[in-house]
Order: C-alpha cells, then structure tokens, then sequence
C-alpha cells in the first residue's frame, strides 16, 4: 500500500491499513497471543508514515484485539471483537446494527469559553474555547435522544461545517483524521429541560435517560465530551464483567 498525495485518502489511509491488520488477524496469521511487527516495519510495509500506523494500531485496539500498551510490540487478544466500539459510541453505527434508519437534525451549534468542568474533561487551559452542538437523533423517524456534543475547537470546527441534516457526525469527522479510540462512559437518570421537552415532545421534568461519554484519541488527547439523552424506552445499556474484562454494550429498550 503506498501513502498517495491525493487529499481525501490522507483522512482515511490508517483505516486502510488497519482493515488489512484486522484481515490478517482474522485469519490467525499473528496467532492468539502473538505479537504484531513493531510500528517502524509496519510503516516500512505499508509506506506511511508511524503517526498513521499509531493510528490505526488505535482502531484495532478499540476492537478489542490488540492490547492497549505503547512503547512496546501490541500483543493480538484475540480473532474478535468482544464488542463493537463504534456502534457504542457512534449513534448511527448502532441505529443501523438494528436494522432502523438512523437520523439526526443540528439545532444550535455554539463556540464559546469551556466552563471549568468542561477544560476538565477535556484538559483544556483556562480561556480555552469549544465548540457544542446540539442535535436531535431519530430512529425511523421517531426522536429519541437528544445528543449535547462539546468539542474542543479544532474538533469543534471540523464539526460545525458538517451539514446540518448530515446522519452522522462520527463518520466525517473520522474521514477528516479524528480517531474516536477510547471512551469513558456515565448512565443514569435526569429530567428533562426546555430543549428537551420541545424536540423530544415531552413534559418538562420528565425522566430521560442520560449517557455522559468523554471519547479520546490513541495518545489518550480528550477529542469528545458528550451528553446523550434518551427517551425512556428507547436505549438500555448492559455490562458484562469477567476477569478478562468488562464490555458495555447499548441495546434496543423494549419497557414503556
């Protein structure tokens, strides 16, 4: 695989690499437990350069199938994934995982200084500025969830010229080179506001499921601090613990 000049494949030429690691793993190639080659003979192979290779060593290990150690050769955990980082993360991607039709319309999108907790979240100095979006997210056209996304301003930028009828954000932002490889997640329960009420169409102070997510790039760097509201109903989200891990997954809600 060479590196082309062309100005669309440099947003997406790790994920070329890191679809034919994943291939390669799939067929046992490097084995349960084996090693992958180091970054600087992966480079050489697919003639790019280690900063691509990071990159895609972080969408493989979001899969769950290399570890997650830098500095060092990434041992393979395994042929598959133990769960699906980008549909948990990215709505559309798990709109579609349930044969529904993802949609999604922008309402407001605001740059403005970050508040403490949000230059903590996203480890921003102080007079730093981010960019929110808020959107409305529908499944076969029903809405369910109202989704607060803040990013900091580099991200925030490349978002705020995404359409505002665009289905996913997600995507063309990874197109654009923003790796979406970790993610910390927070579940409970909140009511309702103003926002919420109108595009939701429910009483103010209604109960709305509430997932806080703070999404990070391969050097652990804050790309994502996001607030989804969910329609009771809606969305559950389940975890299944073992010594080898934990994995949180989203599902279909099916009670009233």
């Amino acid at each position: 695989m060479q590196d082309g000049s062309a100005e669309p494949a440099k947003g997406t030429l790790y994920r070329k690499v890191a679809a034919d690691l994943r291939e390669a793993i799939a067929a046992g190639e490097y084995g349960s437990g084996g090693r992958l080659p180091a970054e600087s003979a992966l480079a050489e192979r697919y003639g790019v350069s280690r900063g691509t290779i990071r990159q895609a060593l972080g969408a493989l290990r979001a899969d769950g199938l290399v570890t997650s150690r830098r500095g060092t050769r990434r041992v393979v955990l395994g042929t598959a994934r133990v769960q699906s980082f980008a549909e948990l993360v990215s709505f559309t991607s798990w709109a579609r995982s349930l044969g529904e039709e993802p949609g999604g319309r922008v309402e407001r999108v605001e740059r403005r200084p970050a508040d403490a907790e949000e230059r903590e979240q996203l480890r921003l100095e102080a007079g730093a500025q981010v960019v929110l979006v808020l959107r409305v997210r529908t499944l076969s056209g029903r809405p369910v969830m109202v989704e607060r996304s803040l990013y900091p301003l580099w991200v925030g930028e490349l978002a705020a010229a995404i359409p505002p009828d665009a289905v996913s954000h997600t995507e063309p932002l990874q197109e654009q080179g923003v790796v979406f490889a970790d993610a910390d997640h927070t579940i409970d329960v909140t009511t309702a506001d103003a926002d919420d009420a109108r595009l939701l169409d429910c009483p103010p102070g209604a109960p709305l499921l509430r997932e806080r997510r703070r999404s990070t790039d391969p050097a652990g760097t804050p790309v994502e601090w996001s607030e989804d509201r969910y329609l009771p109903g809606t969305v559950a989200f389940t975890v299944h613990n073992s010594l080898a891990g934990s994995a949180l997954s989203r599902r279909h809600g099916r009670t009233p």
